[in-house]
């Protein structure tokens, strides 16, 4: 009598032994299904209010006008460098960060980091520490390290890539 209880108990136990394995399976395809969801969503059909903006505009608009959404792409490191001066030289630290339009562009720029480094850490480095110390001496660097940027860039990759430098970090010692 007591074999067939035991025998009973384990005719029971297999019943929910494979409840709990249909349980714990279904349980593993919802979480795959879920993490599919949520991974692979299609981020190109997403627009930003700026891109539907430039696609809604009239055509009367200029041709030269930047199309895409903004996006910036900031250089792995500071800019440290010697400048002379009229009293005595200076040491500069520049951290840059460059405005670029659309995805393309900003690919570009990723894989052209040592050309624009390069690019920038001439103009950088030709400066005049008596300049530097005015705000109208920084846009004016600014503005110069943005057009030989852009000409070194038309000349590598056949277009202007960059739309703007900024200077996010600027020491002068």
């Amino acid at each position: 009598m007591a074999a067939e209880k035991d025998l009973v108990i384990a005719e029971g136990g297999g019943k929910k032994k494979w409840l709990l394995l249909g349980g714990g399976a279904a349980l593993v395809i919802v979480l795959a299904v879920v993490a599919f969801l949520m991974f692979s969503g299609d981020d190109s059909t997403v627009q930003s209010p700026t891109s539907s903006a430039a696609a809604g505009a009239d055509s009367g608009q200029a041709a030269n006008e930047p199309k895409g959404t903004a996006l910036y792409v900031a250089l792995p490191r500071p800019f440290v460098f010697n400048v002379p001066g009229a009293s005595r030289d200076r040491m500069v630290q520049i951290k840059v960060q460059l405005l670029v339009r659309g995805s393309n562009n900003e690919t570009l720029a990723m894989r052209h980091i040592p050309l624009i480094e390069g690019s920038l850490l001439e103009t950088f480095s030709s400066s005049n520490a008596d300049e530097l110390v005015t705000v109208a001496g920084r846009d004016a660097l600014k503005n110069k390290a943005l057009s030989d940027l852009q000409q070194a860039m038309i000349e590598v990759v056949g277009s202007v890539v960059v739309d703007e430098v900024l200077f996010t970090g600027f020491v002068m010692q």
